[in-house]
């Protein structure tokens, strides 16, 4: 049970260029935990958690123009890639290799995010459309809308209900999943949504623009719960901790903050990295907070739980 925060690891020169995205899992099988980094030098790493360090496992090669989005199954064992190749590649965690490679079309494939069945994977597109690819066919299956522009963020809600996009026009947008309705639009940014985050019970969306704000909304009455600012800079990626008590963000400012989202304050903020910070995750029991960015770093940090 740890009592503070702190660095616990630091894996310098992780990939040859920046760092701009990165996933962690856990394996439902044998429990063990996987850190996924995906790079600008067109390579996947997996990196094994063990011993309060990351091994490398897997170098993954196929993508051939940066990789920009991650993403873990639920399950633990798929991982999905996608690169400003236009293609979505799933990878077996299990064993390193390529399941299969999905032709997503010009630039659109700029976010993946699993749905929570693992069933689902959702990828944004320039021309302001979520589509939704089967995971076992690597088909296309339906198109939302959102009638808007370029789609930066994507997320699912845990509970299977909402799917979420945030656009390069601060726009973001809510479907009912059943139904592929759009249920809200929200407007309370005024530039890029990199990044979307749910709560674990689904009630709360939280999201990170390039006009250096997070927000908070009620899912349900899309209402503006609260507004936040702390970073210097845009905020590039915000990720929930598995028990809604804390969120994660992380900013072109260099830092990593950890939030409390009852008392809606900033109680630690991370200093380690040298240039932006691009992604960041909790592992699945919300006790370790993992970052990358642009030089080429992977921190994985301690949180008390």
């Amino acid at each position: 049970m740890s009592t503070q925060y702190s660095i616990l690891f630091k894996q310098e020169h992780a990939h040859e260029d920046a760092i701009w995205s990165v996933g962690w899992g856990k394996n439902s099988n044998d429990g063990s935990e996987l850190v996924i980094s995906g790079s600008l030098d067109d390579l996947l790493k997996v990196w094994k958690w063990s011993d309060e360090r990351l091994e490398m496992q897997w170098t993954l090669e196929g993508h051939q123009l940066g990789v920009v989005s991650v993403d873990v199954s639920p399950s633990g064992n798929i991982m999905a890639s996608s690169s400003l190749d236009a293609h979505i590649r799933l990878w077996d965690l299990d064993s390193g290799k390529q399941i299969r490679s999905i032709d997503a079309g010009p630039v659109d494939a700029w976010s993946v995010a699993f749905s929570p069945d693992s069933q689902h994977l959702a990828t944004g597109s320039h021309v302001g459309k979520v589509n939704i690819f089967g995971v076992e066919t690597g088909k296309k299956e339906y198109s939302l809308d959102t009638r808007g522009k370029f789609i930066l963020s994507i997320a699912y809600s845990p509970d299977g209900k909402y799917l979420a996009s945030g656009a390069i026009d601060g726009i973001i947008n809510i479907f009912d999943i059943a139904t592929g309705k759009l249920l809200h639009t929200l407007e309370g940014h005024a530039m890029p949504i990199r990044s979307l985050t749910f709560s674990a019970d689904s009630q709360l969306l939280v999201t990170a623009s390039d006009d250096g704000y997070i927000k908070i909304y009620d899912v349900q009455h899309a209402s503006l719960a609260a507004t936040l600012s702390g970073h210097g800079s845009w905020v590039l990626n915000v990720a929930f901790s598995p028990d809604d008590a804390h969120f994660v963000s992380s900013s072109s400012d260099k830092s990593v903050k950890v939030w409390d989202v009852s008392a809606r304050t900033c109680v630690h903020t991370f200093l380690d990295h040298q240039d932006q910070v691009w992604g960041v995750k909790y592992n699945k029991n919300g006790s370790k907070i993992v970052s990358v960015g642009d030089d080429q770093e992977i921190h994985v940090y301690d949180c008390p739980i």
